[in-house]
């Protein structure tokens, strides 16, 4: 079986109003318990939401784990593990020029399609990140933030995903991040390998929507693309490509299921070791011909 991984955890600290970009901020991902969202899928692409904890089982480094949490996104009553804070990355640099209109019209849309979230983050960025938070009441505030949005400068897109990320803290809860780019990137400080391992400490479900902006040559296109790739498959999302309108509303059916139709695992560890070494996770589900998404690891916390 294919193994994915989907992942979104943790919860945004409270900042009012916009800030520049400023220092990269490392955190850490060494919670008690480790909390694994994870999708499945039959083979026609829709959620499967009929599976028990007993149909689970949960390996740490091929060790089995005992699944001390179990909740099912899609069930009704409030539950603190399932509520859903939410961050867009919006690409404003100059490579997305001929494709901003269509950007903007797919963060707009995608906006009006997603489940309410707790927490609302929004980073536009180019060579500069400018973040903002925003409540549910604020949506027409962030609309006409993004309709007035200009490409201008180099892009800092590495840069801007570990911002976001950095804005992550413990908590109960799942987060996702939907970038919005083609995938360049010509200014940003912090390297790729950095930029993994972030996304490695995390608990984000990262969802690039890539379009086909004007790259400075084919291999700087290629590498955003696998760039963009990379992300989603660590971090348990999926990467969308988009060359027209018409292929927005399948990306944002696709993203809306399976942040409705997660379920949330969580388990202790039975290593103690405070290493900080980096463990690999695999769900196995007991029952056929279905696909499945979950992160692919975390670090264990880093003893005294």
């Amino acid at each position: 079986m294919r193994t994915w991984t989907t992942a979104a955890l943790l919860l945004l600290p409270v900042c009012a109003g916009a800030e520049s970009h400023g220092r990269i901020a490392v955190f850490s991902a060494g919670l008690e318990m480790v909390k694994v969202p994870v999708a499945i899928e039959d083979h026609d692409g829709h959620s499967v939401r009929d599976l028990n904890a007993e149909d689970f089982v949960l390996n740490e480094s091929g060790k089995p784990q005992k699944i001390q949490l179990f909740a099912r996104a899609f069930d009704s009553g409030p539950n603190e593990h399932l509520a859903l804070d939410l961050a867009l990355l919006f690409d404003t640099s100059e490579s997305m020029l001929e494709v901003l209109k269509l950007s903007q019209q797919a963060a707009i849309r995608f906006l009006e399609s997603v489940p309410r979230a707790r927490d609302l983050l929004v980073a536009f960025f180019d060579q500069n990140t400018r973040i903002s938070r925003y409540q549910s009441g604020q949506q027409q505030a962030l609309v006409d933030q993004i309709q007035h949005a200009q490409s201008r400068g180099n892009t800092a897109l590495r840069d801007a995903i570990a911002t976001g990320l950095s804005r992550v803290s413990g908590g109960a809860g799942r987060f996702a991040m939907v970038v919005f780019s083609d995938g360049e990137d010509t200014f940003s400080r912090i390297s790729q390998a950095e930029l993994m391992r972030l996304v490695r400490s995390s608990a984000v479900t990262i969802y690039p929507i890539m379009f086909a902006g004007k790259p400075s040559s084919q291999q700087s296109a290629a590498q955003g693309k696998a760039f963009m790739r990379e992300l989603a498959e660590l971090s348990g999302g999926r990467i969308f490509t988009v060359t027209q309108a018409g292929d927005l509303p399948d990306i944002y059916r696709m993203i809306v299921e399976d942040l409705e139709g997660q379920y949330v695992l969580g388990f202790v560890s039975s290593d103690t070791r405070q290493d900080g070494g980096y463990r690999k996770l695999k769900v196995e589900v007991k029952r056929k011909d279905v696909r499945m998404r979950h992160r692919e690891g975390y670090y264990a916390p880093m003893g005294p």
